[in-house]
């Protein structure tokens, strides 16, 4: 109570000398409606997230956004992308965002989520898409932006005290400079909390480090990307680091057969390091390569080979920091695609190389076909279709020992109010692509087929249904399976709108097999998952959500959990205030639930709650001047069932976690 009380005061003194609100938007609120538990735990979803605050900050010009600007923005399906250009060719550019209307495959809620990542200038509208770019634009259109974030625990890790090389402090610092959608550049350092900084391994200072370039429509050169970037080829069986959205927005976003890059500017270690180019050869055809070069982390066996290859960057207690960067990875390979009146192929091929070789222990079951050896190739063939009402596309790939890994998707259009979705997957239990992220139950492009049906109705512009069905089979053991096993997801999902209201619900059943405690046979294991939401949006700057979570696993001890919580948004030229409150019950882990709450830029905000307690929270974002922005948020997570929190080195003293983050941006 006394942080609240503290950040209550410090709120009040900034507020009394603000002048202008943030250009940041909720919506946060959408990506939180499609994401799944599943997703909550996947590190995906952040990737997506930290992608979504570059968009938002950068907004394209609706009027004179290419096709491949479009395709920039994860929530678009090809078919929607098809329908914005015709409608700006066929009626000219728009005038207001209402005109979004009028383009009927986006539905209510993609609409505004659209009005968050494009803008409407009437003065450039009738001015070609095309503009040669030169380096006398940056002093006059560059825009400069310095970002410095911290989180400070108000508690302290058993390892704050014996283990950990650093202190107890988050924090990072961002500089980035950007020209309109043609040049985006800069330099971040990161730290997490227990971390060395200007010490030992890191005398340089942060533990990561990510500088970067890109170039977008610079004559034949669509992209060019230095430093660390992202990359993503067809529907990503062979490569893609990108960005992943789940099985809700799927109904929405099929069709993409991406061949993209993109400059990496985010905290995550899923990042390639050297250049790519995306060239345009000829009308409809362009080609992509790319090279890195970089240190990975990895777990080592005793005979120096690379048991796992590790992606959580943490550099904490001196076991972790003796894992940093121990290990090489040379990747390089490209795409070629073609696209002629919505028909689209494409070649794609990837080459790894590790400095050390790869063994994981293929003694256990489930790891026997994991990725083995120094050398990787995967290469494939992407296709697609679209027209008015249709839209196919797909990806076969293969690896060097002839496995193969295909997936296929068929969107219908049956109606303007009605949309049929299906996916059909194949994934060999021995197919290996390291750096493959696609559509997957089982979370990895191997050792999976199945098929994806999807619905969605529109019965009254204000009413809106949505459900799938997805079975997927696993041929090979998995993790806590030692045999052949299947997996059956439904999910139904309604939107009501209503005036200033939005009602939702939401109920999700799924069932996953795993071996019972002899390992004899497979058991079925239910888990029945439910939301509702109320929304609403005042005209004064005053929009809040109401929420009710519950959860019940019909298996072994059969739990049972429950959420309740508030948020409330008030928002004025000169003040941004967001606070939340929520109640948590769970019989216990597998009965946890998830609750994400709004956190200063570039900050992911989804946390998961077990047992019993109370979560409450305060930020309050304030422009000062015309330049700077300040962020503050408090935050305090109240257990009823517990004396400590955490485990092993993150274990804390006490019943109660509090948090205060604090963000400075600069833009000039």
């Amino acid at each position: 109570m006394k942080t609240l009380t503290l950040f209550l005061l410090m709120t009040a003194t900034l507020t009394a000398s603000a002048q202008s609100h943030s250009d940041e938007h909720p919506w946060t609120d959408y990506l939180y409606d499609v994401m799944t538990a599943d997703d909550a735990e996947s590190d995906a979803w952040e990737q997506t997230y930290d992608l979504l605050c570059e968009l938002e900050q950068q907004p394209l010009d609706i009027n004179r956004a290419t096709r491949e600007q479009l395709e920039q923005l994860p929530f678009l399906s090809q078919q929607q992308i098809e329908d914005i250009s015709e409608y700006l060719y066929r009626y000219g550019p728009m005038k207001s965002t209402a005109e979004l209307m009028m383009i009927r495959s986006l539905d209510y809620a993609q609409r505004r989520l659209l009005t968050y990542f494009i803008y409407i200038d009437e003065e450039k509208a009738g001015e070609d898409r095309q503009r040669q770019f030169r380096l006398s634009d940056i002093a006059k259109y560059g825009k400069s932006e310095l970002t410095a974030t911290v989180r400070v625990p108000l508690y302290r890790r058993k390892g704050d005290d014996d283990g950990y090389l650093g202190a107890p402090n988050r924090h990072w610092l961002r500089y980035q400079l950007t020209c309109g959608q043609q040049l985006k550049a800069g330099i971040l350092g990161a730290q997490d909390a227990g971390e060395p900084f200007f010490a030992g391994r890191n005398r340089l200072g942060y533990d990561h480090y990510a500088l970067y370039l890109q170039l977008r429509d610079i004559g034949r050169i669509e992209t060019l990307v230095a430093g660390h970037y992202r990359a993503s080829m067809g529907m990503g069986l062979v490569m893609n680091s990108d960005f992943s959205l789940g099985k809700v927005a799927l109904l929405q976003n099929l069709g993409r057969t991406a061949h993209s890059l993109r400059a990496h500017s985010s905290r995550s270690t899923n990042y390639l390091q050297g250049a790519g180019a995306t060239i345009k050869l000829g009308k409809g055809i362009k080609a992509t390569a790319l090279v890195s070069y970089r240190a990975i982390d990895a777990t080592l066996n005793d005979d120096g080979s690379a048991a796992t290859l590790l992606t959580t960057g943490y550099h904490r207690t001196t076991a972790e920091m003796e894992k940093k960067h121990n290990t090489r990875a040379l990747k390089t390979g490209g795409s070629i695609a073609w696209r002629h009146n919505g028909l689209n192929i494409g070649l794609n091929a990837l080459y790894t190389r590790l400095s050390r070789p790869l063994r994981p222990n293929t003694a256990t079951l489930y790891r026997r076909h994991y990725p083995q050896g120094t050398d990787f190739l995967n290469a494939s063939i992407g296709y697609g279709y679209t027209c008015h009402r249709l839209t196919a596309s797909g990806e076969t790939a293969t690896d060097k020992h002839g496995h193969l890994a295909t997936i296929n998707t068929l969107s219908l259009q049956l109606a303007d109010t009605w949309s049929l979705t299906a996916l059909q997957r194949f994934y060999s239990y021995a197919y290996q692509a390291p750096d493959a992220q696609s559509y997957a139950d089982g979370g990895r492009v191997q050792n999976e087929s199945g098929l994806y049906i999807g619905t969605t109705w529109q019965p009254t512009p204000r009413l809106r249904l949505a459900y799938y069905i997805d079975y997927a089979y696993f041929a090979w053991a998995r993790y806590l399976v030692s045999q052949s096993s299947y997996s059956l997801d439904q999910l139904l999902q309604t939107t009501l709108q209503h005036r200033r209201w939005t009602f939702s619900g939401r109920y999700r059943l799924k069932m996953r097999q795993r071996d019972n405690e002899d390992k004899t046979a497979l058991d079925n294991r239910w888990e029945h998952r439910a939301r509702l939401t109320a929304d609403y949006q005042g005209d004064s700057g005053l929009s809040c959500r109401t929420q009710i979570d519950g959860t019940y696993n019909a298996y072994g001890e059969r739990q049972w959990g429950a959420m309740a919580s508030q948020s409330l948004r008030y928002e004025r030229q000169w003040l941004r205030l967001q606070g939340g409150i929520g109640y948590f019950h769970t019989d216990g882990y597998d009965s946890r639930l998830y609750l994400y709450e709004s956190s200063p830029l570039y900050t992911y905000g989804i946390a998961q709650f077990y047992g019993e307690g109370l979560r409450y929270w305060l930020m309050a974002r304030t422009a000062i001047g015309r330049h700077w922005t300040l962020t503050l948020k408090a935050g305090v997570t109240n257990y009823f069932d517990r004396s400590h929190t955490g485990t092993g080195l993150q274990q804390t003293n006490g019943s109660s976690q509090a948090d205060i983050d604090l963000q400075l941006r600069l833009k000039f």
